[in-house]
C-alpha cells in the first residue's frame, strides 16, 4: 500500500513573544496561515524499519524531523510495521515556513492511515507537540490562532484568497540565537491579535495587510540588515503588506490574486535568493 500526501507550508500573520517558560520554549500568540506552496511525501509500508529518501539538500537519516516523527508515532503505537519514506523538498529550508514541521505533521497523518492505527487527532497533536512547536499547527492547517508555544490552536475564518511572494536570501538563521536577541530587544510597536482576527472575519486583504506584526523580525533584521532592503524592493514591487515570516529569514508579501503575485515575482531581482510565487490555502 502507498500514500501520497501533500505538506504546506505556513507564513505567520502575526507573532507575539508573551515571555520565556520555565522548560525554555517560549510563550507565544501567533496567527498562522497555510500556503499552497508544499512538500511531497510518497509513504510505503514495509515488514520492518524505517527508511527515509529525500529529493532536495536536507538530510535522509534521523536528523529530518519526518523521520524523527515516523520514530515517535511507531514507539507510541508500538507497532511493528514498517515504512519507506520518499520526501521532495519544495519548501526552502532553516526559512521561517515550517518545512520540517509540515513534513513531520504529514509523516503522522500518513502512518496513522497506512498502518491503520486510529488514533485520534488529540493524540496526533500530543504526538505533534513533542516533535517542535510549528508541527501541531501543520497538523490542523487552514488559519488558526495558537498560544503556549504553538500547541494551543484555535481555528480561525479561513483567510481570502490572497497571492504570496515570498523571498528566502541565500543565508539561514538560528531561531534560539533570534528568541535570544529577543530578550533584550526594544521592540516597536506590537502585534494586534484581535485587529487581525477582525480583519480575517470580515474578509479584508487591507485590513490583514495592515495589521501584520512579527515581534521577531526587529531582532532578526538587526542580524541580517539586508532584510530590510529585501522588505522595501517587496513593497516597491506592488505588495499590498510585507512581512517576515517565524524567526525567519523569509520576507514574504501579500497580494489580491497568485497571478498579482507572479508579477511581483518576476520582477524581483535579487542576488542569491528564492522567490517564489504562492497563494494562501482555506
Amino acid at each position: 500500500m502507498q500514500l501520497k500526501l501533500k505538506a504546506h507550508a505556513k507564513i505567520n500573520l502575526t507573532l507575539k513573544v508573551l515571555g520565556k517558560r520555565s522548560d525554555g520554549y517560549h510563550q507565544l500568540e501567533t496567527i498562522m496561515q497555510s500556503l499552497e506552496l508544499h512538500d511531497e511525501l510518497t509513504i510505503e509500508q514495509r515488514k520492518e524499519g524505517i527508511e527515509l529518501s529525500v529529493q532536495g539538500a536536507v538530510p535522509a537519516g534521523r536528523d529530518n524531523l519526518a523521520y524523527r516523527a515516523a520514530e515517535v508515532i511507531k514507539r507510541y503505537t508500538r507497532c511493528s510495521k514498517g515504512c519507506f519514506i520518499y520526501l521532495v523538498k519544495r519548501i526552502p529550508v532553516a526559512a521561517g515556513l515550517a518545512g520540517g514541521s509540515t513534513d513531520a505533521a504529514a509523516v503522522l497523518l500518513g502512518l496513522n492511515k497506512l498502518w491503520d492505527l486510529g488514533l485520534t487527532k488529540q493524540e496526533l497533536l500530543q504526538l505533534a507537540e513533542k516533535l517542535g512547536a510549528d508541527v501541531p499547527f501543520c497538523l490542523w492547517g487552514g488559519t488558526a490562532l495558537a498560544r503556549g508555544k504553538g500547541e494551543e490552536l484555535t481555528p480561525l475564518p479561513g483567510a481570502p484568497e490572497m497571492g504570496v511572494v515570498l523571498v528566502k536570501p541565500h543565508f539561514g538563521v538560528s531561531t534560539a540565537e533570534v528568541y535570544r536577541g529577543w530578550a533584550g530587544a526594544c521592540l516597536g510597536e506590537r502585534p494586534d491579535t484581535a485587529a487581525m482576527i477582525a480583519a480575517l472575519q470580515q474578509g479584508s486583504i487591507a485590513g490583514i495587510a495592515k495589521n501584520l506584526a512579527n515581534d521577531l523580525e526587529y531582532v532578526t533584521l538587526q542580524m541580517h540588515p539586508q532584510l530590510q532592503e529585501i522588505k522595501e524592493a517587496v513593497k516597491k514591487a506592488g505588495a499590498d503588506g510585507v512581512l517576515m515570516s517565524g524567526s525567519g529569514p523569509t520576507i514574504f508579501g501579500l497580494t489580491d490574486s497568485e497571478e498579482q503575485a507572479r508579477e511581483i515575482a518576476g520582477r524581483l531581482k535579487i542576488p542569491g535568493a528564492r522567490v517564489i510565487a504562492t497563494a494562501t490555502l482555506s
